[in-house]
């Protein structure tokens, strides 16, 4: 039941103590805290900056670099003899390369970068989806805990009050012993029913402090109730078709195929020819032991050099690197096409169910309201013969717990139906 708890961020608000946190500082504080979030964020951060990259190959390459030797020993000379010689030599050099076509790589690499962008944003958006739901999911199973709570304190306190009243009429030797002891140990269920409620009270609030990344005891946490609107559910095709146009998942998904075609189009760029203009300015310095040589800075300026040219580059043959890359562009098309199926079949599933559920939970209800104000007048009925004396501690008991099971049964059907009608209302919805 947890997914389909997935909608009361719509009908949230009511403020709250400085201890209570409301269903909308829940998911902001989830959203902005939460570990998967904070990765989807990350990965987007990282493909703003690969169109930085891409769009960085338009610049030109520009280096520069420096050497210099020594040679010591015996070493030729230029009379073809050897000769015990010392030299050392320096040279530098400066060089660019300028992409004038790169055979469209460049374009169709930003412009796959910036469709996996668009695509990795939608995973974002989507992954706030997410946390929201389960945030929802977690939160509404701590107020729906809280409400059965409250019910078997109630059971306590009509317990309570039997016990006393069959001590009383124990001592005035009135009923035999095994009554009050019958009562005795229904009070002792009902205050088992009150531990068992609230440890699973407990575990909630624990899920839904561990959704919020928060670092506090269950004791310290609680939540505010929501305010409860008329429940309108959506017919299920009206919020599938709505729902194909707002839903993140569905959006990442059409855009993962996009994205897959330029990459495909990336990929085809290994077959056009570049052209790119390369030029630089380099000289150099030779000293030799023994002889007469030019300073430092007249051989700079002597042997200074410049050089400049185009050079094109143009595909033959790749060991049909091009043909497999593209072909495994089209395979992740082909997987891009397939997960869009999948994402549209699930919301389909999704919507589907929530509907029929809805519809079934608000017959439920009807049924149940009936059930329990039945059940709730036989109790008082029972009890007003109970205590005249007119029916026994096991009709009294059988009339007590029917009306807690009808109780229950009406809770539990009230926020099966706000749950699945808002449901449907989320996605029907943009968000």
């Amino acid at each position: 039941m947890k997914i389909f708890f997935s909608i009361l961020l719509l009908c949230c608000g009511l403020s709250a103590s400085a201890d209570t946190w409301t269903l909308d500082q829940c998911i902001d504080y989830a959203i902005e805290h939460n570990l998967t979030v904070k990765s989807r964020k990350i990965s987007e951060l990282n493909a703003e900056q690969s169109i930085t990259d891409a769009k960085d190959r338009y610049l030109p390459n520009v280096s520069a670099n420096a050497s210099q030797s020594w040679n010591m020993g015996r070493a030729l000379t230029m009379d073809n003899t050897y000769a015990d010689r010392n030299t050392s030599s320096f040279s530098w050099n400066a060089g660019m390369s300028l992409p004038l076509f790169s055979g469209l790589n460049t374009e169709r690499q930003i412009a796959y970068a910036k469709a996996n962008l668009a695509q990795i944003t939608e995973q974002y958006e989507a992954a706030k989806e997410d946390i929201s739901v389960n945030v929802i999911t977690a939160y509404l199973q701590v107020l729906y805990y809280k409400e059965l709570l409250q019910v078997a304190h109630d059971q306590v306190t009509l317990s309570e009050y039997e016990l006393t009243r069959q001590t009383a009429l124990l001592e005035a030797g009135k009923i035999p012993e095994v009554d009050m002891l019958e009562a005795k140990s229904q009070l002792a269920s009902d205050q088992y029913s009150v531990v068992d409620t609230e440890n699973s009270l407990t575990l909630a609030v624990i899920d839904l402090i561990q959704l919020l990344e928060l670092h506090c005891e269950p004791a310290d946490f609680d939540v505010a109730p929501l305010r409860e609107d008329q429940a309108l559910i959506v017919p299920a095709d009206e919020a599938y078709k709505l729902a194909l146009q707002y839903n993140h998942s569905i959006s990442a998904a059409r855009k993962g195929i996009i994205a897959s075609d330029k990459n495909i189009s990336l990929a085809r760029t290994g077959y056009i020819p570049t052209l790119s203009f390369n030029a630089g300015i380099g000289s150099n310095y030779y000293k030799t032991s023994g002889y007469s040589n030019e300073s430092f800075g007249d051989q700079m300026n002597h042997n200074l050099s410049y050089y400049f040219g185009f050079s094109l580059s143009v595909p033959i043959f790749d060991a049909f690197s091009t043909r497999n890359s593209i072909r495994k562009a089209k395979i992740s098309k082909l997987s891009a096409e397939l997960e869009l199926d999948q994402a549209e079949q699930t919301l389909y599933r999704t919507i589907q169910q929530a509907y029929h559920q809805a519809v079934g939970a608000q017959e439920k209800l009807a049924s149940s309201t009936v059930a329990e104000e039945a059940a709730l007048a036989s109790f008082e009925a029972m009890q007003e013969k109970y205590n005249i004396g007119r029916a026994t501690p096991t009709e009294y008991e059988q009339a007590k717990t029917k009306a807690l099971r009808c109780t229950a049964e009406r809770i539990q059907a009230n926020y099966e139906l706000i749950l699945r009608s808002r449901l449907l209302q989320y996605y029907s919805q943009p968000h």
